[in-house]
């Protein structure tokens, strides 16, 4: 098989033929949206679902972001949305009561559709749903400045801070075990084992930087089971480019809420440092570009501290730059492991993409190795600050 005939069956999304405009119109009109639909462009740069831009007329009526769930990975659409509706309405009435806490903070929010769902199941047999969006808002892939890494520090943290009282047994685990590491050491090496696309032998590196470090990376699991960090209402996906800005690049909101499930709250630090403190893109081909910038780090740290430090405990305060270590692993895990799989899980631009997120990754990875007891020192610092 050559490798564009690979590159063309890994797009697992594109299951249906192209949707044209006509029905992208179609699909919108099922919900009870304000205006008219005058146009439909795709949007955003996520991994996993398909979104459009829906702009209406007249200028004054509201726009939307329309997504084709992939049900694929998301596999009860019903439960996920639910979780959503529970997350959102709990913020929104948290915020009712603390307006000068939160600053220009919104909520992002599901509208319904003329039957009552919240999602539309078309002939094809996808998934669809729309959600308000923030005009003028605007996210980044990279941080430009400590001033914004404040700023989603401070969006994250709060976001945590309002969702801190919210039953996790409320909420459907929508993907079992997504950030347990001796799952995902167990499915990579199977994947290695089956090497069903005959990847292994070039990645041997890449393996081997794996397997070096697995055992120091269940720390976190360990402290879970052992009952030291509470099981708490997570994001699970604090990518940087899932905080909406405004023209004064001031965090607004926390979007991307598919994987809120219970968890533990180091996990979504360490991936918010991972994508937020990082010199470099997520796939950057160029890994002389990639380190861990500790200024970025101190302003996303405070900045998160600020709203969050009053419900963390001492384990998770005292582990929260291992935990951006541990994410940066786990997710270069996953990349690799999709890479030898045949790229079956992460959409890719180009045949070998996952590998270079993988060792994009891992180069980060060694990074915060080096400079891991100046982030110790970071946290230590800001949080002694906040808390005398």
């Amino acid at each position: 098989m050559n490798s564009m005939l690979k590159f063309k069956q890994s797009l697992n999304l594109e299951i249906n033929a192209q949707i044209s405009m006509d029905n992208l119109k179609n699909i919108v009109n099922q919900f009870k949206t304000e205006g008219t639909v005058a146009t439909i462009t795709p949007f955003g740069s996520g991994h996993i679902n398909d979104s459009y831009l829906v702009t209406t007329e007249p200028e004054e009526a509201s726009d939307y972001v329309l997504q084709r769930i992939n049900h694929l990975i998301f596999r009860n659409v019903p439960e996920l949305t639910g979780n959503i509706l529970k997350v959102t309405l709990h913020l929104r009435n948290k915020m009712l009561c603390m307006t000068s806490a939160i600053g220009d903070f919104q909520v992002i929010q599901l509208t319904p559709t003329h039957t009552g769902s919240f999602f539309v199941y078309d002939p094809d047999g996808n998934y669809w749903r729309l959600y308000n969006h923030l005009r003028e808002s605007k996210s980044f892939d990279v941080v430009l400045n400590p001033a914004l890494a404040y700023e989603g520090g401070k969006a994250f943290g709060l976001f945590q801070y309002l969702t801190s009282d919210l039953e996790t047994s409320s909420l459907y685990e929508i993907l079992p075990d997504f950030h347990n590491i001796a799952k995902r050491l167990s499915t990579f090496r199977k994947a290695v084992t089956l090497d069903q696309v005959g990847r292994v032998n070039e990645v041997a590196n890449e393996i081997a930087f794996i397997e070096t470090r697995s055992d120091e990376m269940h720390l976190i699991l360990r402290l879970g089971e052992e009952g030291k960090i509470p099981v708490r209402v997570t994001h699970n996906d604090t990518k940087f480019n899932n905080i909406l800005f405004n023209r004064e690049n001031k965090a607004i909101s926390v979007v991307d809420l598919d994987t809120v499930m219970p968890g533990y709250i180091l996990y979504d630090f360490g991936d918010a440092i991972r994508t937020g403190a990082s010199t470099g893109a997520e796939d950057e081909a160029d890994l002389s570009r990639v380190n861990i910038d500790l200024d970025l780090f101190e302003a996303y740290s405070k900045g998160y501290l600020e709203t969050a430090l009053n419900f963390l405990n001492n384990a998770e305060t005292d582990h929260l730059a291992f935990s951006a270590k541990f994410m940066t692993y786990i997710i270069g895990l996953r990349f690799l492991t999709d890479h030898i799989d045949g790229d079956r899980y992460y959409k890719i631009a180009f045949p070998g993409h996952n590998l270079q997120r993988a060792r994009t990754q891992f180069k980060l990875l060694q990074s915060m190795e080096h400079h891991y007891a100046a982030m110790q020192e970071i946290i230590r610092r800001h949080a002694e600050k906040i808390k005398n």
